[in-house]
């Protein structure tokens, strides 16, 4: 079943990422002329910035932050590194917080030294350790899980499934998932496993792009919605059965995109996300 075509940018959102050659402060100009009206940060966006400012630039643009990318990166056969990991999770709530934003998204990490088994207990662990952080910072966490190619370095969460069941065991209404297409479209389960992020209302954000076919680059060849093999608009269908009514993020890592002049990359994606999502 097709969602309803969007006829307006209320629900649209851009990550910093996306547009990775504009300064953040070029993204914010831009995308708000454009009438985008959300906006998610990545951390290195604020890099000697000081990022309360940067957070009311954002707000007086009319923009809304929808989150700051990413934490997460939990497991290490190191305990220095887990500990270490840890404090930069404590970081990245300090600067949501600070930036005004609601949500971080958790890239959860891996450690190829190990199981996949022990890098998952410690993603558990990690999040539990810094849920009291969170919860006190008024920031929710977002356990977004990536496709199986990155379970050697990038995620040991690679199903929603998988994020689910964390979610599940923490069952904090501060943790919950982020639901990326080009991470999960392939898994047969999808939308079993949306329908039961809906039921436990922990379903925190959304993110769009393609896979292109073939694809040239496992990280830095996405695609605009509409450009490759992912059926976007029906994903996006379960998504809104479960009463989401939240920003739909556009996330595309693309070499092709990023040589480009960003402001017609920029049309491309308003029109893409009107005409492909």
């Amino acid at each position: 079943m097709s969602a309803k075509p969007l006829t307006n940018l209320e629900q649209l959102c851009i990550h910093t990422i996306t547009t990775k050659p504009w300064a953040i402060e070029d993204a914010v100009k831009h995308f708000a002329a454009s009438g985008v009206k959300g906006i998610t940060v990545w951390r290195d966006a604020l890099h000697n910035r000081d990022i309360k400012k940067t957070g009311e630039m954002i707000r007086n643009e009319g923009l809304n932050i929808v989150s700051l990318c990413r934490g997460g990166f939990f497991p290490a056969a190191d305990k220095q590194k887990r500990n270490a990991a840890i404090d930069d999770n404590k970081k990245a709530i300090e600067e949501a917080e600070a930036l005004g934003a609601p949500l971080i998204v958790l890239v959860c990490g891996a450690d190829p030294a190990q199981s996949l088994e022990d890098s998952r207990t410690q993603i558990q662990e990690g999040i539990e350790e810094i849920v009291p952080v969170a919860s006190a910072a008024g920031v929710k966490l977002a356990i977004e899980p990536l496709h199986p190619m990155y379970a050697d370095t990038r995620s040991a969460i690679n199903t929603l499934a998988q994020a689910n069941d964390i979610a599940g065991k923490i069952d904090s209404p501060h943790v919950g998932v982020a639901v990326d297409v080009y991470h999960l479209w392939w898994d047969p389960h999808l939308k079993p496993e949306i329908e039961r992020c809906g039921r436990n209302n922990h379903l925190f954000a959304f993110h769009i792009c393609d896979w292109n076919t073939p694809t040239t680059d496992l990280l830095l060849d996405r695609g605009l919605m509409g450009d490759g093999c992912i059926p976007v608009n029906e994903i996006r269908g379960w998504v809104e059965a479960t009463g989401f009514n939240g920003f739909y993020e556009v996330e595309i890592f693309s070499n092709k995109y990023w040589s480009m002049d960003q402001q017609d990359f920029l049309k491309k994606i308003i029109s893409a996300y009107k005409e492909k999502s």
